[in-house]
């Protein structure tokens, strides 16, 4: 079972004063040891959270080895505090990547403790122009895939040029048979549901309800206090109680991985009110799958919550 950690938990995610220390400590050693490219090597990669983790590891294939630090189901990413085994991960790594907009601001902090000469790093948020106080989702959203799948072909060509040509063959697989359903996932509700009203918690719906077409018309603010882990206004509480008692959503989506009272509270009277409920999480789910067999079982349904 997700996660139901209280909202209070939620926002960032916390490095100790006490615990940075002993990451430093613990990442001593190997500052100078992240792996290189050269014949019958691989790169070592490490991310922050296992979607970006999968993605890369499908992207460099056999001359890649992906650590992926956030990968349990059960962890809120938004209240995840650091280890020294993630210390060691990231100085170990010669390639990182990181979601960045305030979303996991100890992978900064761990870089930045362990330094590594040579080491390339992806922010994301950064790569998308992004910043801490916009929605940090940003792998919910088809067209930052695309571009995060792009730039880490890039700089694994860059890492390792003598398997250039190998990552650049893992990029055309990737985009032309391994999301090939991901995609029409998405093109099918877009072409049947376009315009459609929709109503989420938090804000990890709304870049996936901009590529469906669907109309998500949750106060923006309330998805954002939610997802932030604030209290949201009595006029936006007041509004989504209203729209949900009025049947104004033709689908209302949750995130599992943050069923708070309040959230929960919504979902039972949606559900009582006769509305579709979609659950979505913000990590794998389960652990084990790839980006894009999680994110095609969520919108299949979604696609059967909204009447198929």
């Amino acid at each position: 079972m997700l996660d139901t950690l209280p909202r209070k938990t939620r926002g960032k995610a916390r490095v100790p004063s006490v615990a940075i220390a002993a990451l430093i400590i613990a990442g001593c050693g190997l500052t100078s040891g992240a792996s290189g490219s050269g014949p019958g090597s691989k790169v070592e990669v490490a991310a922050a959270e296992n979607f970006w983790g999968s993605i890369a590891a499908q992207l460099g294939g056999a001359h890649a080895h992906v650590t992926s630090i956030i990968a349990n189901p059960a962890t809120d990413p938004h209240a995840y505090e650091a280890r020294p085994d993630d210390a060691r991960a990231m100085a170990a790594a010669r390639y990182v990547v990181i979601n960045g907009a305030g979303y996991d601001p100890w992978a900064p902090k761990l870089l930045a403790a362990n330094p590594v000469s040579g080491r390339v790093v992806l922010n994301v948020a950064e790569l998308v122009s992004k910043k801490e106080g916009d929605n940090p989702h940003l792998w919910y959203s088809p067209d930052y895939v695309g571009r995060v799948i792009d730039r880490i072909s890039t700089d694994l060509e860059r890492i390792d040029p003598a398997d250039a040509a190998y990552f650049d063959q893992q990029n055309t697989l990737y985009r032309t048979v391994a999301l090939k359903e991901y995609h029409a996932a998405i093109e099918t509700i877009k072409q049947k549901y376009s315009g459609v009203p929709a109503g989420a918690t938090e804000s990890i719906f709304a870049y996936l309800a901009q590529a469906t077409g669907l109309n998500l018309i949750t106060p923006p603010e309330y998805m954002k206090a939610i997802s932030e882990g604030a209290e949201p206004t009595a006029n936006d509480k007041v509004t989504i109680g209203r729209q949900i008692a009025t049947k104004q959503f033709r689908v209302f989506v949750f995130n599992a991985q943050n069923a708070t009272p309040e959230v929960s509270a919504l979902v039972n009277k949606a559900r009582s009110e006769q509305v579709p409920v979609v659950a979505v999480t913000e990590t794998l789910a389960p652990a084990g799958t790839t980006f894009q067999d999680w994110q095609t079982s969520q919108l299949k349904a979604l696609l059967l919550a909204l009447g198929g």
